[in-house]
């Protein structure tokens, strides 16, 4: 038979000449959150050790009277098993804490959202301080701020748009995980993203850039790979030796759990894509790969391939979903392989292909 909890209202003497009021729980309770065992919780309020007056003793009356109201509300929760009185010390907890232990199973945006919610609050954030009123002034700060790695850049309007959605999904597992007491996102107002020309390569360029010698050689086998799969840099970056098998069917495939939607897929890959991986090995597929060099490095190999277009690595995977779609691969086969959760996203590409568009044109004549 379980012990009934009993509480206790008691009195801590503390600096001039005040007493501390707090409960005392016996024996103690457990934090539903933590998992630790709780005695004590303090009021927050005081009486006087010695009132000097009739208005110091009608306060302490007036105290205490709280005091024992907010006793006999305690133990009756405690009857029905109802701890919600203790959330206020998990309102207190390190909000900016809890947030960088979530970037670490996430991809590097996070990353970037977490430092510009840092410099935002200037590293000191509690659960309790995130107010739908704090989140919207982080949208408006967002909005007018800059690049953390060019400090003379704005943000653009896009990245904004992508780095309040990273810290609305924070906002969702957080109230998900009862850290936070309300839905905030039921508040704010998403950023919509602008309508940007997304760059590819054509089939010819392809040729061309895979034919123009790269001084980082790990860099063009890396950028070739992703035109002839799909991966996004954070993949390809991670791919191990491990994640390249034998599929059923014999054909090669690699087998990953994606960084950024954390989705557990297998595609299979050509052979070209695999002779770009080189002989096999142990540890990552891709050793020497940086961020670095997808910045001035890749733009130096564009430009001497001679493409003018403004081609970052992420067009890559651009150039992939338009080949593939005007090779008259299936638009659902296509999203697949680029783990789109949704095939509208991916019919985002078959805007690019104007030569399918062209080719529509002819088909219905009268004559």
């Amino acid at each position: 038979m379980a012990t009934c909890v009993k509480v206790f209202l008691r009195q801590k003497p503390i600096s001039k000449g005040r007493i501390s009021l707090y409960l005392d729980y016996y024996p103690a309770i457990r934090n539903p959150h933590t998992g630790r065992l709780s005695r004590r919780e303090f009021l927050g309020f005081y009486i006087y050790a010695q009132p000097k007056n009739s208005v110091e003793r009608d306060y302490n009356e007036t105290m205490l009277n709280k005091g024992e109201l907010i006793r006999c509300r305690r133990q009756e929760s405690v009857i029905n098993l109802e701890f919600g009185f203790i959330d206020r010390h998990q309102q207190q907890a390190d909000f900016l804490a809890y947030f960088k232990k979530m970037c670490e199973h996430k991809y590097q945006k996070w990353d970037i959202v977490y430092q510009h919610f840092y410099n935002f609050v200037k590293g000191k954030c509690s659960f309790g301080e995130v107010t739908v009123e704090l989140c919207k002034k982080f949208r408006d700060h967002l909005l007018q701020a800059h690049n953390l790695r060019l400090k003379h850049r704005k943000l653009s309007h896009n990245s904004v748009a992508g780095y309040f959605s990273t810290f609305r999904g924070l906002l969702k597992i957080a109230y998900r995980d009862k850290l936070l007491k309300e839905n905030i996102n039921d508040y704010l107002d998403k950023i919509e993203w602008e309508d940007v020309k997304k760059e590819f390569l054509t089939q010819d360029e392809l040729i061309i850039l895979a034919a123009t010698p790269c001084k980082i050689d790990v860099l063009r086998r890396a950028s070739l790979f992703s035109c002839l799969t799909g991966i996004r840099i954070s993949d390809i970056e991670n791919l191990t030796w491990e994640n390249i098998r034998i599929a059923p069917d014999m054909g090669p495939c690699v087998r990953i759990r994606t960084q950024k939607t954390q989705t557990e897929t297998t595609l299979p890959i050509g052979y070209d894509a695999l002779e770009l991986c080189g002989e096999r090995n142990e540890g990552k597929v891709f050793k020497g790969l940086k961020r670095s060099m997808i910045n001035v490095p890749l733009k130096q190999w564009i430009k001497a391939s001679g493409i003018k277009k403004h081609i970052t690595f992420h067009c890559f995977r651009h150039t992939y979903a338009t080949l593939q779609l005007a090779a008259d691969t299936d638009i659902y086969t296509v999203s697949k392989m680029l783990t789109h959760k949704n095939v509208t996203t991916t019919q985002i590409y078959a805007e690019l292909v104007s030569s399918k568009k062209r080719e529509t044109v002819n088909k219905i004549r009268l004559k």
